[in-house]
């Protein structure tokens, strides 16, 4: 498989940042994911991919970021040459609890959209478990997103789906046609890796991903990204999920 990423924010606990690369270059990967912890000096960053024959096609930033700092989005995607701009979380002090909310901030999203298509880059929204959990009148929020952002793309993080009830089958059945990139992560077997908040490496967890990459591979997605939300060690977790996925 071509387009194998990494994202950065998997390794945040063993810097530095230049080690990483390293690190990455040397257990095969081309690609990286970018998020806020790397971005406070592009330039400098960017010499460090470069030094390690790494790009950056994607990155992370933040909803703050991609609607009052538009021009500083766009610098940064800009030096990096990302081809697509997800926006990935959504604080908890910040989450809407009903319908109506939910729609307002697809709304939000539908927005940065055409800010961000019209500069020429892929847009989209990247989920956790909260948007899959029903609210009280059971509906469910990545839906509500989904039908009040007609325009913006996916980047499906499957573990988080699994993790918030959903069934991530049929929510790519129904939303395929939007994802251009997919986190690949893994979810350990219950009571194990708690010192992991319970993640896997990929191959080493729950999750049938030699399955759902073939279903996946009749979605218009381009980027799979490794990622894992705590590692204990970033370099057993960069190596053993790469070759995990080469092997499908």
């Amino acid at each position: 498989m071509t387009d194998l990423s990494y994202q950065l924010y998997s390794s945040r606990n063993f810097p530095p940042l230049d080690q990483t690369l390293e690190m990455l270059k040397r257990n095969g990967y081309a690609q990286v994911e970018g998020y806020g912890g790397v971005y406070a000096d592009p330039r400098a960053t960017k010499a460090a991919l470069d030094a390690n024959g790494l790009t950056m096609p994607t990155g992370h930033f933040s909803i703050d970021l991609l609607e009052t700092e538009q021009q500083k989005v766009l610098d940064i995607a800009g030096t990096f040459g990302m081809k697509a701009i997800y926006c990935p979380h959504l604080a908890v002090d910040l989450r809407p609890t009903d319908a109506a909310g939910w729609s307002a901030f697809g709304k939000r999203l539908e927005a940065a959209h055409a800010t961000y298509s019209k500069a020429g880059y892929i847009f989209g929204w990247h989920n956790h478990d909260f948007e899959f959990k029903a609210l009280a009148d059971g509906s469910i929020p990545q839906k509500l997103i989904f039908d009040a952002a007609p325009s913006i793309s996916w980047e499906a993080d499957i573990a988080w789906i699994i993790r918030g009830g959903g069934d991530p089958l049929q929510w790519i059945e129904n939303y395929g046609s939007r994802i251009s990139a997919v986190h690949v992560k893994d979810i350990a077997a219950a009571g194990q890796n708690t010192n992991e908040d319970g993640w896997a490496d990929v191959g080493y967890g729950t999750v049938d991903w030699k399955a759902l990459i073939t279903v996946l591979k009749g979605t218009p997605v381009r980027y799979f990204i490794m990622e894992h939300d705590n590692p204990s060690d970033d370099e057993r977790f960069a190596r053993r999920s790469i070759a995990t996925v080469k092997a499908f």
